[in-house]
């Protein structure tokens, strides 16, 4: 357990060397006026962070660069960091400029967080662990063929063709898609699989259809995320002239990024911050992750990241995924028609 003159030395060393990227030096650490100490004791001071792991020094006399455990320290220390109400009315205000169209909210929070944080920000689609069917359409292609669209709660749109062994016309159609939504809209594919409908040889054939498109989508365990920011990052000086970026490229490429760098369960819609090596994977042990859940608990949720050097300014990051994360989880609760939350941070 670190002093509190000792706590105050690390936040200084840690918030000079997030602003300036070079290790900060004891007479810098002294000239901070938040500490009112002398030289001596800052050396004093950073001799017995660096015995502790918190910092690290080239020799004893070189500036002081934070460790994983010393933005740790730094990041548990933050108390309710939250955007300004101005940043808050400005963000708030470019989403209710954009249609109500989901793609297009995730596209422009994916941009603005890349921009605010200068670095990289993942986006993705709400997504629940069962589905639920809205609406389904049957439209005729040909005498026995035709397409079913799917329309599942979340603004979720799926398509599908499906060749019958017998003629059916438009208006039978419409009556057999009248009788499925009648019947099963609302519903997961489990609840519809328990209903006991009586149904036709050509209705049965279309719920069982309708079954495994929702299956498919519950088992798809990763969307396209929405990805902006990568050249932000690539700027770092702690990328410029290093084989770092080489694996997060090769990453990005291959759009395995999400599935890499996302913690298997986020317990809540709280902001999580993962330093350095509290990273699995070995190709972000020069990285952090700033991540939080967003949209309705259990029912449909995506997840808003900001993935850059540790060397991160963390305040502002954690407080812009946050926001942005309550912001969309208000408009994920107007597409789901439920009544959206006060998210307001102010």
């Amino acid at each position: 357990m670190l002093s509190a003159r000792t706590g105050t030395v690390l936040r200084s060393i840690v918030g000079q060397y997030i602003a300036r990227a070079i290790p900060v030096p004891s007479q810098d650490i002294a000239s901070d006026p938040n500490l009112g100490v002398s030289s001596a004791t800052v050396r004093h001071e950073m001799a017995r962070l660096e015995q502790e792991g918190y910092i690290t020094r080239a020799h004893p006399s070189a500036g002081s660069i934070p460790s994983d455990n010393g933005y740790r320290y730094y990041v548990e220390s933050l108390r309710d960091v939250r955007l300004s109400p101005t940043e808050q009315r400005f963000l708030s205000h470019l989403f209710h400029q954009v249609e109500k169209e989901l793609e297009k909210w995730l596209s422009l929070a994916a941009t603005l967080l890349a921009q605010q944080v200068q670095n990289i920000a993942v986006v993705t689609m709400p997504k629940s662990t069962d589905c639920r069917l809205k609406h389904v359409e049957l439209v005729a292609l040909q005498d026995s063929l035709a397409l079913v669209v799917l329309v599942l709660h979340g603004a979720k749109l799926k398509q599908q063709l499906v060749l019958f062994e017998q003629i059916v016309s438009q208006p039978e159609l419409a009556a057999m898609a009248n009788k499925l939504n009648e019947n099963y809209s609302g519903l997961t594919r489990q609840k519809i699989l328990a209903e006991d409908t009586i149904l036709s040889s050509t209705e049965k054939q279309l719920a069982d259809l309708l079954i495994k498109m929702m299956r498919d989508e519950d088992v798809r365990e990763y969307a396209e995320p929405y990805l902006d920011g990568l050249h932000f990052i690539l700027n770092q000086p702690e990328f410029t002239r290093s084989q770092n970026m080489l694996g997060l490229m090769e990453l990005v490429e291959h759009r395995n990024l999400l599935p890499t760098i996302a913690p298997k369960k986020l317990e809540s819609q709280q902001v999580r911050v993962i330093i350095g090596k509290e990273n699995q994977d070995k190709t972000f042990h020069n990285y952090s992750l700033v991540i939080s859940k967003y949209g309705i608990p259990e029912e449909a949720e995506g997840t808003v990241s900001v993935l850059g050097p540790t060397r991160m300014p963390y305040a502002h990051t954690i407080s812009t995924v946050g926001y942005l994360a309550s912001l969309l989880s208000g408009l994920v609760a107007v597409l789901y028609g439920k009544e959206p939350a006060d998210h307001g941070q102010s």
